[in-house]
């Protein structure tokens, strides 16, 4: 084409995109969502760390602004935004959230209680000391592979030569494509013990490594329940970690009982307390329970601290159980080990995460060791030659007074090569012949200054290259032998546990089911308001009848129910939505209420209410239904004692919406009214009685245009008078007609 050799592929375009779909998703899980089983770190807190480690941000210099950390991170090893590095970076920070932050914060790094961070022009950081000591100390020693950056401007580590259990230490979460990872933090001394155990023991299985490694230990300490699971849990990868938060009962004032939580779940952390609150105080509200007397959150540095005032005769144990049970104070932790291992994502027991983090440290340590090895082999090379110099300093002067350059010179140190040199005797130059000085002592040799002839520095030389004999012999010994390089490694894992181990927060335990017995609600008759903005309250019976008048004139629905039922909203657009009784807030006649959407599914911006009924009612009675294009049934009531909140309550033709929902106590017969005048009356029994999920049958033929605007009900002689067009209309006198006819055009 056009005189080059190209070359068009014809493929399926299906084939295509699933080929791309599944690189985008590898690259995802990979190189982005999920962390390593080595280091225990996701890329984006791998560059963001190994970022802080090339600017020199240690633990002991002075802290640095969180943009230039970012911003360098993002120009020079991560270029997908400014805000993940961030993110990564504040929670590394949190001591809430990190059972060992590997980034020490100085500012506003947010709040166990949800607080966002301040931004990153304001907050500063250094690395935390164990990620200086125990994730990057080694990365001069040739330890891990290098990678080119993403412009391959730079080089950046493909992981990081961690000595310590990361992903175990820390855990880790992650939402990737078509998986997801969910590891919780543990103890620090426990892991390291268990990779101990593992390293000297490498048939331990996961109950073995579980005597060591109890369970997870979570910054904000709680209780685990289920001690008996976390075995199957720990063994398989997955499973769920009941949690508790940890309540105490004090004496308050005025004789008083103060339930005092102060630990709470892993997952309460973050916005979850306040909703704790808010759930505590609807427990209240919604008369779950009369104990309640105030909620104060004392949380301070000092640790959390939630106080719930509860009266003098409160039954603690009932209430605390229906803390665990109604609120988030009992919750569970999903766990789902899945990391990389060997480039692939995989779920991992316990044995697997120490199985490859054993023998990462022992790939690092041979690395490492083979590194310090080859440069003390060269350091002894050069030190014997020094030595050796030392000893025919008098012929080395002699060779470099009598050469013309330093090749000369070099040529006869290494190759013994005496043309062009003047030697004061014939016997120096017999020797010099006899020399045989490697490239490096030459080299070494020739840049050696006067002072080193001193007798102090001879033998500090001697001295030095003892140390660099005795070194060699060490660093041969640890390669060579398995368990040397295994004493090596426990006993720098030894020195991390005394540095950064603490003692365990989280109480791994049986705790029994929290048994929690609702009360009866007393069932008694109330009767239900709701005025024309939506608000809707409850008040009792005798409330109703010392302000029976005022009640119908107020408000738009009123009537009676239990208070252990349920209320009936069905909206235009066919829904019925209903609500318990109970969480319709009981009280005082003047009471505004509350909306019905605070308290239901109803949406007072996407729906029209058309009628409210006690669901009690429904089940007594039939239903009319009657829409906007005329369309018409009768329902069985009994169809509408539902489980569910929100059900259609009818089936609608494009366009059309409900005009009129009316529970068929005593009306004979039905009146349709159309927008253009038209009148219909016939009565009720010409209506078939169908299910709510049938779209019904004609009433009235209707014009081009028209559509139903209002209907009626009547009774048998008795008279019913509407205002139609600012005159009474007596609907008894219309002519009578029948079902799915025109109807009568009123004018008056």
């Amino acid at each position: 084409m056009n005189g080059t050799n190209e070359t068009i592929i014809r493929t399926e375009y299906s084939e295509v995109m699933e080929q791309s779909y599944i690189d985008y998703a590898m690259s995802v899980i990979i190189a982005r969502a999920l962390p390593d089983v080595r280091d225990g770190l996701k890329p984006v807190q791998r560059r963001t760390l190994y970022d802080m480690h090339e600017l020199g941000i240690r633990y002991d210099r002075p802290y640095r602004k969180c943009a230039r950390i970012v911003g360098d991170t993002m120009g020079k090893y991560h270029p997908h935004g400014d805000s993940s590095i961030y993110e990564a970076l504040v929670v590394m920070a949190q001591d809430f959230k990190k059972g060992l932050p590997l980034v020490d914060g100085h500012g506003n790094f947010g709040s166990i209680e949800g607080d966002s961070p301040a931004a990153m022009r304001y907050t500063e950081a250094r690395l935390a000391r164990v990620a200086q000591e125990a994730f990057l100390s080694d990365l001069d020693k040739d330890v891990v592979d290098f990678l080119p950056n993403f412009d391959e401007t730079e080089k950046e580590p493909s992981v990081l030569p961690v000595k310590i259990p990361n992903l175990l230490i820390n855990g880790a979460e992650g939402i990737a494509v078509g998986m997801a990872t969910s590891i919780p933090p543990h103890n620090v001394g426990e892991v390291i013990d268990g990779l101990k155990a593992y390293m000297q023991d490498p048939t331990l299985t996961t109950r073995d490594l579980m005597k060591y490694v109890k369970g997870p230990d979570f910054p904000t300490g709680g209780i685990v329940c289920n001690k008996d699971e976390l075995l199957q849990i720990y063994e398989t990868g997955t499973g769920k970690i009941k949690l508790r938060g940890k309540v105490d009962v004090e004496k308050g004032k005025n004789g008083h009982v103060n339930i005092v939580i102060s630990e709470i779940p892993y997952t309460m952390v973050g916005a979850n307390i306040s909703k704790f609150l808010m759930d505590v105080a609807s427990l209240a509200e919604n008369k779950k329970t009369n104990d309640i007397v105030d909620i104060t959150n004392q949380s301070g540095k000092e640790g959390i601290r939630i106080v719930i005032e509860c009266r003098k005769d409160t039954d603690t144990e009932q209430f605390i159980n229906m803390l665990y049970k109604k609120t988030k104070l009992e919750d569970t932790f999903g766990v789902n080990m899945l990391a990389v291992a060997k480039g692939r994502p995989e779920t991992l027991s316990l044995q697997d995460v120490f199985r490859h983090c054993a023998d990462f440290q022992f790939e690092v340590a041979t690395r490492k060791y083979q590194n310090l090895l080859d440069k003390e082999t060269e350091k002894r090379e050069i030190q014997e030659g020094l030595i050796k110099a030392c000893n025919l300093i008098d012929l080395i002067i002699e060779i470099l007074r009598g050469s013309t350059d330093r090749a000369m010179a070099k040529e006869c140190l290494v190759h013994g090569v005496v043309d062009g040199i003047k030697f004061k005797s014939r016997e120096s130059k017999i020797m010099a012949t006899q020399l045989l000085f490697t490239e490096k002592q030459a080299n070494a040799i020739l840049d050696m200054r006067l002072y080193r002839l001193i007798g102090l520095e001879v033998n500090a030389l001697l001295k030095e290259h003892e140390e660099t004999m005795a070194n060699i012999y060490k660093y041969e010994d640890i390669l060579a032998s398995h368990s040397s390089m295994t004493q090596v490694l426990i006993q720098e894992l030894d020195g991390y546990k005394k540095a950064f181990s603490e003692k365990r927060k989280t109480e791994i335990t049986n705790a029994e089911e929290a048994v929690y017995v609702e009360k009866k609600q007393e069932e008694m008759d109330v009767y239900f308001l709701m005025d024309r903005f939506g608000y809707a309250r409850c008040i009792d019976t005798a409330t109703y009848e010392r302000n029976k008048e005022t009640a119908h004139e107020e408000n738009r629905y009123v009537f009676l129910c239990k208070n252990t039922g349920k209320v009936c909203l069905f909206t235009a657009q066919g829904q019925m939505h209903t609500i318990k009784v109970s969480d319709i807030p009981f009280g005082k006649f003047r009471d505004k209420g509350v909306p019905v959407d605070n308290i239901s599914n109803f949406q007072s911006d996407q729906e029209n209410l058309i009628f409210v009924c006690s669901q009690s009612d429904v089940n007594l009675y039939r239903i009319v239904f009657v829409t906007k294009q005329a369309m018409c049934k009768v329902v069985d009531g009994g169809e509408f004692d539902v489980a569910k909140r929100t059900v259609a309550a009818t089936k609608l033709s494009d366009g059309d919406e409900v005009v009129s929902v009316q529970m068929l106590i005593d009306a004979r017969n039905i009146v349709f009214q159309t927008k253009e005048g038209y009148f219909l009356r016939f009565p009720i029994e010409e209506i078939p009685e169908k299910k709510k999920g049938a779209i019904g049958v004609r009433g009235m033929k209707l014009g081009n245009g028209d559509y139903v605007e209002n209907v009626y009900y009547t009774l048998n002689a008795v008279e019913t008078v509407i205002e139609y067009k600012e005159k009474q209309l007596e609907l008894n006198k219309l002519k009578p007609g029948k079902r799915d006819s025109k109807g009568t055009k009123v004018r008056l």
